[in-house]
């Protein structure tokens, strides 16, 4: 049985697989159908497979990460289509995280020398980016990088202390008892 094939411009074909019809608890049928895409389709080159880099030709850069709370420096090279965060620990190098999705500031550092490109930083500001604040789980390496982790309550501050223009919220026990209570 000849599968059918998904046809891209500019691509070769890819296959889709279709199930038989599924009953579900209500009798209806449904068909679901998979495409056997390419999304980490191993790279077969010089007799190896190989699914964390896609690209071989890629330029590799080292990077220098100066842990500040461990007092720890990692160097290891991580290629420029690579992000630095999955690279570390492609190497078992810990570096702080939470999301992996550039929406927090977990793994915060702040650029000492290097080039850095991070176009899915959302949770950093475009002015701290401009005053060297970069997100590692989402960020490449230009050039060989030398980066310093920050306190993320820091970067938080930098980021938003101006909406919290009188400090830090006092914690109000009469508003929490009521709130509390409405559950």
């Amino acid at each position: 049985m000849a599968l059918p094939l998904l046809r891209i411009p500019g691509t070769s074909s890819i296959p889709f697989v279709t199930t038989k019809p599924q009953s579900s608890p209500s009798r209806s049928f449904r068909k679901t159908t998979v495409a056997t895409a390419e999304l980490q389709a191993p790279l077969v080159a010089l007799g190896r497979t190989d699914f964390r880099y896609p690209n071989v030709e890629a330029p590799s850069h080292k990077v220098k990460v100066h842990d500040r709370e461990r007092g720890i420096v990692h160097e290891f090279l991580v290629p420029e289509d690579q992000y630095i965060l999955h690279t570390a620990e492609s190497q078992d190098i810990t570096l702080p995280f939470a999301c992996r999705h550039g929406c927090c500031t977990s793994c915060a550092v702040r650029v000492k020398s290097g080039k850095i490109r991070q176009p899915e930083a959302l949770g950093i500001s475009a002015e701290l980016r401009e005053q060297g604040y970069a997100l590692l789980c989402v960020s490449f390496p230009c050039s060989d990088l030398e980066v310093e982790t920050q306190d993320e309550d820091e970067v938080y501050w930098l980021q938003f202390g101006r909406y919290f223009a009188r400090g830090p919220v006092e914690r109000d026990d009469y508003a929490l008892e009521l709130a509390m209570g409405d559950e």
